[in-house]
Formats: structure tokens, sequence, C-alpha cells
């Protein structure tokens, strides 16, 4: 890793001294790979940089790139780095993304960020130029099969190799219903000090490989799985995520065909590949190359571990591999990092105490082990290098270990600020420490967390985690699992919150009214044997009925209304 807080500097120094090393392998689905040397990366993203400084883009503006899994996505943020401007990656309209959310996300966004460029296909400039509604500051729209090759790279003309290190380098964006809520703002030194952390945390080594699928407009695929292996000079092995979620079993033949060491997953990631992942497509796969397969990006579970860990282990995987982290788009990215050295914490604790008294109670895990009063958390590590962690009570004082409240951290690779919202990067920080908006506890020195504070359902003074009671319904017969969510009505006639369940259920359509009120007997039984609310509300939906964010996450307040719409 160089030592020059600069991102420019950094790609310029591996375009010259390394040209020929590998940087990334880009695999598609039935069509030939792409491997791109440092030297062939780099040409295409000065041929965005030259095209950027042509057209009269500034440095420090920001360009929004609007592209597919391809190598003019990454030669276009490399390039607008290049270039001194401020990339900013938008995901791309799918089948998946709802229409209307995406647009008027895609028009906040504009707004917000007031970008003088976009970058995308010919065939989306007419969706762009509907977004720009009031957005003046957008005074082109490049089509990127218009970026032509340029000569040999000159770096004298490269505005970026001035950059500060306290200038930002790019937007990340937190996740959200609509996409992209809060353009977080990061400079070269910050994501230097989070690479320089963060590879010390992995124990990061010249011989590693990193293989992703994850998209590049969130934190853990635009860091973890793009920037920490190339500016680390490590070989990248790049899969789309749609050709991902439609043939999951091509990361486990990318890790197997590439010898990869280091893979990121979101949790739901391990359920998914365990069920849908077959024999047959996996024959030739081994897995033993795989040092760290990472759980990140939101609430982790044992169970979820263990079924990825039975269903692969014929295939070499091993138990030690799995690992955890705790990481977010204002910290750059990793927050903590656990099973690197030491196999991951599994925390034993009383459900009943830590609902009720919000502490995390330890019981002997021989005891009752299988009851539903005994709750396993997966610890998220330890902090890594220069970031510090406190949990604080409502009023902002700090707790003791074991006590439930909001993670606040404090390192040197925090946001420069939420761009252009001075109002949200004020509220964001309490003494200087950053409020995560998270729950959670500290134990022996390692990050427990529990939740988010404003998705609590409060129920007579009672504070309910709808995590807590999702993972209850998710063992409930013909519930799909990992497709429930938990939020909180209020009702008038009580005058506090009522828990509501919301399952998709498997052959909706083909069930009895019989077979659904069992199914729904079933789940209020679970949730009051196993949690301190009696559960009244159940609402069964068919399958895709749960909306999602663009990073793969239920929706609870887009759920929540959509409930209120169809009961009302």
């Amino acid at each position: 890793m160089a030592n020059t807080a600069n991102i420019t500097q950094n790609l310029i120094r591996a375009y010259y001294k390394t040209p020929d090393k590998l940087a990334v392998t880009l695999l598609f689905n039935g069509a030939p790979e792409i491997q791109l040397t440092y030297q062939q990366l780099i040409q295409r993203s000065y041929d965005y940089a030259k095209c950027l400084s042509e057209i009269g883009v500034r440095t420090g503006e920001v360009v929004i790139l609007i592209l597919q899994h391809s190598p003019d996505l990454l030669a276009a943020f490399l390039g607008t780095i290049l270039h001194g401007a401020v990339p900013s990656i938008m995901p791309f309209l799918t089948e998946k993304l709802l229409p209307e959310y995406y647009r008027q996300s895609l028009k906040s966004l504009f707004e917000i960020s007031s970008p003088s460029t976009v970058i995308t296909y010919p065939q989306f400039l007419s969706e762009v130029k509907a977004a720009t509604g009031n957005a003046t500051s957008v005074r082109q729209i490049i089509d990127c099969t218009l970026v032509k090759p340029s000569p040999q790279l000159i770096t004298a003309q490269l505005p970026g190799k001035f950059s500060k290190p306290g200038d930002i380098a790019l937007l990340q964006h937190s996740s959200g219903t609509t996409g992209l809520q809060k353009g977080v703002a990061l400079s070269h030194q910050a994501i230097f000090n989070q690479l320089s952390n963060y590879s010390s945390a992995l124990r990061l080594d010249h011989t590693d490989v990193i293989v992703s699928w994850l998209p590049l407009y969130h934190d853990m695929g635009l860091i973890a799985g793009f920037l920490l292996p190339i500016l680390s000079q490590l070989h990248l092995v790049l899969l789309s995520p749609f050709d991902w979620v439609r043939a999951p079993y091509r990361l486990l033949q990318a890790i197997s065909n590439y010898k990869g060491t280091l893979c990121w997953l979101p949790n739901f990631a391990y359920n998914f590949c365990a069920q849908k992942i077959r024999d047959r497509d996996i024959e030739q796969v081994n897995l033993e190359s795989l040092r760290a397969i990472i759980n990140c990006s939101e609430p982790m579970h044992p169970e979820s571990h263990q079924q990825f860990l039975q269903r692969f282990q014929p295939y070499g995987l091993k138990s030690e591999t799995l690992a955890t982290c705790y990481a977010m788009a204002e910290n750059v990215f990793a927050v903590t990092q656990g099973g690197i050295d030491h196999p991951i914490t599994v925390d034993h604790i009383d459900s009943f105490i830590f609902s009720g008294q919000q502490i995390a109670h330890p019981v002997k895990t021989e005891i009752d082990s299988q009851s539903n009063r005994v709750q396993k958390i997966l610890s998220a590590g330890k902090p890594i290098s220069n970031t510090l962690i406190r949990i604080l009570d409502a009023n902002g004082n700090i707790l003791p270990e074991r006590h439930v409240g909001e993670i606040s951290l404090n390192s040197n690779c925090m946001l420069d600020s939420y761009f252009n919202r001075p109002d949200l990067t004020k509220q964001a920080f309490l003494n200087g420490w950053y409020l995560t908006g998270d729950l959670g506890y500290l134990a022996d020195g390692e990050l427990f967390v529990t939740g988010r504070k404003k998705d609590l359902i409060i129920i007579g003074g009672k504070n309910i985690y709808p995590q807590d009671l999702e993972r209850l319904v998710n063992d409930v017969d013909g519930v799909h699992p990992g497709r429930v969510v938990a939020v909180g009505i209020f009702d008038e006639t009580s005058g506090t919150e009522e828990a509501v369940i919301i399952a998709e259920v498997n052959h909706y359509i083909k069930l009895t009214r019989e077979e659904c009120e069992n199914i729904m007997n079933l789940i209020r039984q679970k949730v009051t044997q196993g949690s301190d609310i009696t559960l009244r509300r159940v609402y069964l939906v068919s399958s895709n009925w749960l909306m999602k964010t663009s990073s793969g996450k239920i929706a609870r307040s887009a759920n929540r209304q959509k409930y209120l719409q169809e009961i009302n």
C-alpha cells in the first residue's frame, strides 16, 4: 500500500511499475471473460479522464455513473478520479427495482449532489434527462460508447495528481428503499487510512485473490470488492450481481478456478447459496483456497453460517473460513473484523432478559440450548486499528459491557460529510463521535450488533427488536425463510404500538383458508412463546411481495407502508 494519500498517484505508480500485472478478471454469463492488466485498466481510465477534460468538467465536480458490470464501469470510476472530479455510482434500472422508486431516487440524487455530468448508455439517456428535473447543475450527459481510446498516458495532464489528502475522492451512498439516500463524502486520506487499517485486520498478503459479485454502488462492493484489491495490487475476480442472482454457483466456480482467498457476502447470500446451488453445477469445485468468507452488511445469523458450512464442507470449505465484519459507508467500510485470527464468537444470551432489560445476559450453552429463551448472536469481531467504539444510552451516556445501546464510533477514516447536507452531518455526531443508528453491545472487546434504532417496536414501554420476532417466524413450517418482516403499527385503542408479522408463504395461492389460518396460528404461538409479547396480527402474502432495498435488505418502512395501503 502506497503511503501517499492520493488515488491518482497510486494508480500512476502501478501503471509504470507493474504494467503487466493482472488487475482484474471480469466474468460474464454466456460470454468470454475479460482480463485487464494494470496498464490496460488505467489506460482505459485515462480515456474517461481525457473525455471529462475535453467537455470542461472541473476538478471537485460530481460525476454520476449509471453503468452495468463492465470494464467501462471500472474505468469511468477511476478515470473520474484521475481527472480530479468526484465519482458516484448509481444502480442501473433492472427488473428488480421498482421504476417509480428508482426514478424518484435518481431525481433526489441529482438535486442533492448537484452533479455536472452523467455517464451512461445511449438507451438510458432519455431516462436521465427526465430525472434531471430542477437539477440545473447537470451540464452534459455522456454516452459511454462514444468515449474513444486515447494515446499514451501523459501523467502531467492528470489534475487528480494534485488532489490533496483531505480532498473528497468519491461519494458513497447509504442504502434505503429507494436505493440511495445520502451521499457520503470520503477523502483520499480516509480511504487510504481504511485500506491500511483493514489490510492489517485481514492479514492481507500479496498472494490474496479477491472474488466478488457485489454491486459497486454500495460500500461492501466498492471498497472490499474493488478499491481494496486494485489499490493493493491484488488480483480481483469480478462477477455481475445479476448473473450471481440467476446462477449463484458461478461464485463458487470462480473461487475454485482462480484460487480465491477472500470473499464478502451479506447474510442472505449464505442461505441463498446453500438452498439454490445444485450438486451438478459444482462437481469440480474446490473451496480449499478460501481463507475467509466474510459475513457483512446486514444482521448476521449463526444458523446461516451453519447451513452454508454443512452444504459446502464436502467441497473443501473449512469452518475456520467463516468470518464476520461490521461496516458502513460512513467509515469508508470496515469498523470491526472477526474470524481471521480465531473462530467467530457465538454469544448465548437469555432472550427474555435481553428483550425486557436490554441486557445481553449470558447463559450456559449446554443448558436448554434449544429453548426459545436462548438466543445466539454472532460477534462482529473487534474494532480494526485506529477505530474506537462506545455504546451509548438514549442520553448519550456510555453504557457498561453487555448493555444494549446505540453504537458510536471514532476513527481516522470517517466521512468528510454527508454531501451538501450539513444538517444531517451535524445530527450524526455527538462530541466528535459518529452515531451509527445501530444497536448493539460490547463483550470482552467484541461487538455484537442487535438491530437498528429506528426499527424498534415499542409496545407498552418495552423495546421489541423486529429481528428477534423474524428469527422466530423463520422456523415456522410453510413460511419462506428470510422473507419475513416485523413492523410496529400504532393502535389507537391501546395507545401503543402493536407488532405485525408479514410473512411470505410457500405456494400461497394454492393454500386453503384453513391452511392459512393454521400457519398464522403457528406464527402467533411461536412469537408469543419465544418473546415478551402476545402477537395478534399476522399478514400472509405470496412470494416476492416483500420489498427490498437495492442492497438486498428487507425494507421495513416500505413494507409497513405497503401493508397499510393494502388493509385500508
